[in-house]
């Protein structure tokens, strides 16, 4: 149990530290990442936030992954619910001003990036199961196994960015930064810290359950 707990707050932690770099980002001012375009670009239309704009669509994936017949693991409800209500919370205190430069921008949205990938690396490393977002690209990457994974990464990410841009998001060279740059800083950060998410083997919601209610792996498989 307490390995769970122990997991948990590790992804919890990770989880409200990226919500952050998000936050940096949109505060750059510049052009958002596709997913947070589509997520504003929503929020322009519904009487919600951009926060419970991106929670909103997290569910929905979640409900198409389970449709898809993937697991779902506690750090997939977690990302799902804990990205958008803090983005929420440091946009309300305004905790960073608006960019008001190109170079400002820049400089945003870089440090942005280097705070999710380091995000990344905790939440990751809590083996509590990947964000419904990239857990539904695995699921569509198994049914196209002659497509390359990024092939399908990047098709996924261009239908999001159009429809978010549709919608109203914001694109700029933001965008195109951080669709590069997302990559090479992650890997820059992973290779820092030592640390190979393909290594990492995550536990599924059944298996929590498990541990922390101790109960025997037939008996949760019949109660779930």
């Amino acid at each position: 149990m307490m390995e769970l707990l122990k997991k948990t707050l590790r992804a919890t932690i990770g989880l409200l530290i990226f919500a952050f770099g998000v936050y940096l980002t949109v505060q750059a001012d510049i052009g958002l990442a596709p997913w947070d375009t589509f997520s504003m670009g929503l929020s322009y239309h519904l009487p919600i936030t951009f926060g419970q704009a991106s929670i909103m669509i997290s569910i929905l994936f979640v409900v198409i992954d389970l449709c898809l017949r993937e697991k779902i693991g506690l750090g997939m409800i977690l990302d799902s619910l804990l990205v958008g209500a803090a983005f929420d919370g440091y946009d309300f205190w305004q905790l960073i001003p608006v960019a008001n430069s190109l170079i400002t921008g820049l400089i945003y949205m870089t440090v942005g990036l280097f705070i999710m990938a380091f995000a990344q690396w905790l939440y990751m490393g809590a083996a509590l199961g990947c964000g419904p977002r990239d857990t539904f690209m695995v699921a569509i990457g198994k049914r196209l196994r002659k497509v390359p994974i990024g092939a399908v990464s990047i098709g996924i990410m261009v239908t999001v960015l159009i429809t978010g841009w549709l919608l109203g998001g914001p694109v700029g060279i933001g965008t195109a930064y951080s669709v590069f740059g997302t990559g090479i800083i992650m890997q820059l950060v992973f290779h820092i810290v030592k640390f190979e998410p393909r290594d990492v083997v995550h536990e599924n919601l059944l298996e929590s359950v498990r541990k922390l209610y101790k109960v025997p792996a037939k008996e949760a498989s019949d109660v779930l």
